[in-house]
């Protein structure tokens, strides 16, 4: 038996009946992290497109399907990100998210009707999911999408769910969420080929022998040396997309902070990152996990798509002027 969710159609995110809330005419634009995540998309994109023009050679010469129409088919799907049904199909069977049960609705509601408002944005254009999580977590994602855990429904106080929302709406703005969806959508035929390659290696590599397992390797070397010497070396830059990736995630992060900074929420966020921080550096069994984690290197932490909180802090102060 389903449990009972309100209808989708009869969520009113807005605001309160009676007060008068002007919205912006524009509530999405593209700053720098979105374009930049999308630039860092670009080779995978480009690998894909070569997997699926391939394809779609093989299926015009198996089934006489047009070449045009498999690549463009494939381009085309790239709206989905924004196609509200398809969104809500991924949350609900891909991420295992569902819809606010109705005691969990009279939490959120409020709170989303004041970060909107504050915002000028009109709350109904986004859909609110809860992740059955006992993590304090949140997330924006696809076009329209807004999760956050049922310990952040429970546990926090309004005011520092609002600030955790007014958070995730800035990764919306920002276009950060669409962004990265998209980047990583058009990339996926060229991951799942790279994945395909690396659980297959070691197979083939058992059935060669010594001879010509030396040879595929020096091949294969020489035709690395071709490639870098004719393109100058610009594919090693491949292999610095992780942490470039990593460091325009954690510059979203910084982003959408801001973005709750500006609406009025810096002082609470501020006060939940030292919250959390203080658990984390606190006595107990997570707390010395989670040291260990951080004590794994500079290299992890830079390919971590989360700056940390003293960061985070950091960057907050010019918002923090006013707080007592």
């Amino acid at each position: 038996m389903e449990d009972p969710i309100v209808p989708s159609d009869d969520l009113d995110y807005r605001h309160t009946p009676g007060t008068r809330v002007t919205y912006r005419a524009r509530h999405r634009t593209v700053d720098r992290t979105a374009w930049l995540r999308l630039a860092l998309h670009l080779p995978g994109f480009l690998v894909s497109l070569i997997l699926i023009l391939a394809t779609a050679i093989l299926l015009e010469a198996w089934l006489g399907a047009p070449t045009w129409l498999t690549a463009a088919l494939w381009l085309a799907s790239g709206g989905l990100v924004f196609h509200r049904p398809t969104q809500s199909l991924l949350a609900r069977h891909l991420l295992g998210l569902h819809r606010p049960l109705p005691h969990e609705l009279a939490v959120l509601a409020p709170v989303w009707r004041e970060v909107t408002a504050r915002a000028g944005i009109d709350g109904s254009r986004y859909r609110l999911w809860i992740e059955d999580s006992r993590d304090l977590n949140a997330f924006a994602a696809g076009g329209h999408l807004v999760g956050v855990t049922r310990y952040a429904v429970e546990h926090l106080p309004s005011a520092q769910l609002a600030a955790v929302l007014a958070h995730e709406l800035g990764h919306h703005t920002g276009g950060h969420a669409w962004a990265a969806l998209l980047g990583r959508w058009y990339a996926l035929p060229a991951r799942t080929a790279w994945r395909l390659l690396v659980r297959l290696r070691p197979r083939a590599a058992r059935g060669l022998t010594p001879g010509a397992a030396l040879a595929l390797t020096t091949a294969a070397g020489w035709l690395a040396y071709l490639t870098l010497a004719s393109t100058y070396g610009l594919p090693l830059l491949l292999a610095a997309l992780p942490w470039l990736s990593a460091a325009v995630a954690r510059r979203g992060e910084l982003r959408a902070d801001a973005h709750a900074a500006a609406l009025g929420f810096g002082p609470t966020l501020a006060a939940l990152l030292e919250q959390v921080r203080a658990e984390e550096d606190g006595p107990g069994q997570q707390a010395v996990a989670r040291a260990a984690v951080r004590g794994t290197g500079v290299l992890t932490r830079l390919l971590s798509a989360h700056p940390d909180h003293r960061t985070r802090l950091h960057h907050l102060r010019p918002y923090l002027s006013g707080r007592g």
